[in-house]
């Protein structure tokens, strides 16, 4: 097993070992070509015809197979039980960019999660990629260009004041919560540009959207 965990010079694709299809992946791979699994994510990765360069987790997951096919060196073991794989993953590597794939649609409480853990590393530029959608957090304020008509919703995971340019409902200093006021189902009408004043607040596009969403988190 690795005691450090090097950071990656480009982008990184992460796949856990929820659902995920090949052209997923695949897609993924284009933007990120750098492959790093969150524990039984590895097994995920093999099946679909890809090895990892690197598997980060408390190893309670991942196959004896997969272990064996890929080496010892390439497992960095974190052994802590008070956090989920995918933010073990998201602590420990450093890249310009991740993208996740594996970790939406499966099971709530582990989607919840991963949506906790991208709040928690804001600092850490990840895009959590489904098969119908994609799930980012905004990094104080973004620029996006996206079809006009295209589904946009936000989600504040926390309290705070946000404010949205070009959509059909936009909006200026608004108070937002979990519970109270969220975004939910909004459209683009033009060239898009959120803020907020402090993390937690989480947008959600449909998953056509990764490669603008890529660009503009570049």
């Amino acid at each position: 097993m690795i005691d450090d965990f090097l950071p990656f010079c480009e982008s990184i694709t992460l796949v856990g070992g929820g659902d995920v299809s090949r052209s997923t992946l695949e897609e993924a791979l284009i933007h990120a070509p750098n492959l790093v699994a969150a524990d039984g994510g590895a097994d995920r990765a093999l099946a679909l015809g890809h090895d990892p360069l690197r598997v980060v987790g408390d190893m309670d997951s991942v196959s004896e197979a997969a272990r064996a096919h890929l080496g010892a060196e390439r497992f960095q073991q974190i052994e802590e039980q008070d956090s989920t794989d995918f933010d073990k993953a998201l602590r420990s590597v450093g890249a310009s960019l991740v993208i996740g794939v594996g970790f939406l649609g499966r099971r709530l409480d582990h989607e919840l999660a991963c949506l906790n853990s991208l709040v928690r590393h804001a600092d850490r530029p990840c895009v959590l990629l489904g098969e119908k959608d994609l799930c980012f957090h905004l990094p104080g304020e973004l620029a996006l260009e996206l079809p006009v008509g295209m589904r946009l919703s936000l989600f504040p995971m926390a309290g705070l004041e946000a404010r949205a340019e070009g959509l059909r409902w936009s909006f200026d200093a608004l108070t937002m919560a979990p519970w109270d006021k969220i975004g939910t189902s909004n459209e683009v009408a033009g060239p898009v540009r959120l803020r907020a004043d402090r993390p937690g607040l989480l947008v959600m596009l449909p998953r056509a959207a990764l490669p603008r969403v890529v660009e503009a988190l570049a």
